[in-house]
């Protein structure tokens, strides 16, 4: 008796057309979320010269200041390391001030400079804010089910060891080295 060849997972006549609807539909919608994150880093970079993740930090601090590194991580939905390497950066350009604590010497309050403000006020739309307020529209339930099956396709693709950075933050230093070397 003749032996089939298995088809591969990728190959178009292995999947029926719901299934390649399907797929379609969901590798068009994080496309479309990148493309929009992507396109407001962009604008970030263009209008401000900060990144897409500093103007993002600077909306985050200009709700109220943060006292610790690890608030602002929290309220960033990122790694303290991450949001640590972003902040500083701000404080050099002198958007964000880095004070101690009055109530606790150890800590370190940051709040938006005079400058940060007058930055964020001319600042563009931010994608990162939006996709934000889409996921927090879900019902819990379906934002539970979405982090999920996201967690399963960033495992099966091996991308779970990787750190989570701001969105095209490494890509916003390496175009700013460029800029900077082309000049």
């Amino acid at each position: 008796m003749p032996t089939r060849k298995k088809r591969s997972a990728g190959s178009a006549t292995a999947r029926s057309p719901r299934a390649t609807d399907d797929l379609s539909a969901a590798l068009d919608a994080i496309r479309r979320i990148v493309q929009a994150l992507r396109v407001s880093t962009r604008a970030a970079e263009r209008r401000l010269g900060i990144s897409g993740a500093q103007l993002f930090v600077l909306h985050a601090l200009s709700e109220a200041p943060a006292h610790s590194l690890n608030e602002l991580a929290a309220r960033t939905f990122t790694h303290q390391s991450s949001v640590s390497t972003v902040v500083e950066r701000l404080v050099r350009k002198r958007y964000v001030s880095r004070k101690r604590s009055a109530a606790d010497g150890r800590r370190v309050v940051l709040s938006l400079t005079p400058s940060g403000r007058a930055l964020l006020r001319s600042s563009p739309d931010i994608a990162q804010l939006r996709l934000i307020s889409a996921l927090r529209e879900l019902p819990p339930r379906n934002r539970r089910t979405l982090a999920t099956l996201l967690d399963r396709v960033v495992h099966a693709m091996g991308a779970d060891a990787a750190p989570t950075p701001f969105f095209f933050e490494e890509g916003a230093r390496k175009s700013t080295r460029k800029r900077k070397t082309k000049a």
